[in-house]
């Protein structure tokens, strides 16, 4: 099995809100010092699977990255956890793209790679939790796709997967090649170990600028964007408490009631 990954650089977001600061006129989220930059988790998941597979059947496990001053230990981590390859789609060029612009820049550079039996993203990042490169990728390579995959079976060239629903989860059958999104529920990504952190370290990445990918400039990032914000802002957030009082628990009880109703509550 050739498994393709796509895996994203993000800031931590177990980080605390309040270093979380954003620029309204230019609707851009402002980077914050001091908090470092992570394997968004729900990547790590969709590295898992691979993984699973890979023990179970053989083959080879791809990683690529998109972005714009990547962070090698950051972005090896895959390889670290036991992935084979990886693919950076890394310049100034790939800056602020929305979903479409990833989801097509990241299309173009799997079409570059060529080789794959299936395509595995996170079910939605930590940073925007869009949820939409994934199938937005399986639409442009024109390939069939299940999200929210939480579990997958391989036998011969069909993919059996459990997707979660809202009151349990579902059994779909699915022709490969297939892209799936994987939800956590997949089971928790495994440690990297010493020795592959090691050898991590010795693997050159392959690093594709737009034109290596068959796009021009105008296609990614900015350029590439076919979606606009209005309006970015932070939730202002407030406590306001008013007390009932009377001169007893049932007095209490019925100011609280015309309060409510007052309000509009009840």
């Amino acid at each position: 099995m050739n498994i393709i990954v796509c895996v994203k650089q993000v800031t931590d977001p177990e980080a605390p809100p309040s270093s979380f600061k954003i620029d309204p006129s230019g609707h851009k989220v402002v980077p914050s010092a001091g908090v470092p930059a992570v394997i968004d988790p729900y990547s790590e998941y969709a590295v898992e699977a691979a993984l699973k597979i890979k023990d179970a059947l053989g083959g080879e496990v791809t990683t690529i990255s998109l972005g714009v001053n990547l962070i090698a230990d950051i972005v090896k981590k895959p390889l670290a956890m036991g992935t084979d390859r990886l693919v950076l789609l890394e310049d100034e060029a790939f800056a602020d793209g929305d979903s479409y612009a990833t989801a097509d820049a990241l299309a173009a550079a799997i079409k570059q790679i060529g080789d794959y039996d299936l395509i595995l993203c996170g079910r939605e990042a930590a940073d925007t939790n869009a949820g939409q490169v994934g199938s937005g990728i399986a639409e442009m390579l024109g390939l069939p796709s299940i999200t929210l995959a939480k579990k997958i079976d391989i036998s011969r060239d069909k993919a059996k997967v459990e997707r979660v629903t809202d009151d349990g989860y579902e059994v779909i059958e699915v022709a490969l090649p297939a892209l799936l999104t994987v939800s956590n529920e997949i089971g928790e990504p495994r440690y990297p170990t010493i020795k592959r952190s090691l050898a991590a370290k010795k693997i050159e990445p392959t690093i594709w600028k737009p034109a290596d990918i068959g796009l021009a400039p105008a296609q990614v990032g900015t350029a590439g964007r076919r979606t606009e914000i209005s309006r970015l802002f932070q939730t202002v957030r407030g406590v306001k408490c008013e007390m009932m009082e009377g001169e007893s628990a049932e007095e209490a009880g019925v100011n609280l009631a015309l309060r409510l109703r007052e309000a509009k509550l009840i």
